[in-house]
């Protein structure tokens, strides 16, 4: 096939699914007559009036709170305190075991080499019993 075709034919096919989508109605976006009431919207987000002020009259800024107020909110930082004492120990233990069997690993395969070595360059002089000191 030669350029020219290739165009024509893709023009074609461009042609023919621009004439079928205008067929189709589109139901990507809704075409409602009506429009939304932006006070209903209003009424369901926020309070009355009279409920926010009640609620600024009960509890200000600069209010005392309640002893029970207090203990509950020390309950939940001493929990807290306790998750993360918890936590960070679990972490700490898990790294000591790693770093153990890392350094047991590490010490293995060097006390394998170092024997294999006086194996290697032993040449019967000394004897074996004093290698292991």
């Amino acid at each position: 096939m030669s350029w020219t075709q290739v165009v024509v034919l893709s023009l074609l096919t461009t042609l023919v699914i621009l004439t079928i989508s205008t067929v189709v109605e589109s139901a990507a976006v809704r075409d409602d007559s009506k429009t939304a009431d932006p006070e209903g919207a209003a009424r369901q987000v926020f309070i009355p009036e009279s409920d926010a002020s009640n609620f600024f009259k009960r509890r200000s800024r600069r209010s005392v709170k309640h002893y029970a107020e207090y203990q509950a909110e020390q309950r939940v930082r001493m929990s807290l305190n306790e998750h993360r004492r918890e936590y960070n120990e679990e972490r700490r233990n898990e790294h000591e075991n790693y770093v153990e069997e890392t350094r047991d690993e590490q010490h293995e395969r060097t006390r394998e080499i170092s024997e294999q070595l006086r194996e290697y360059h032993y040449d019967g002089q000394f004897p074996r019993n004093r290698w292991f000191h």
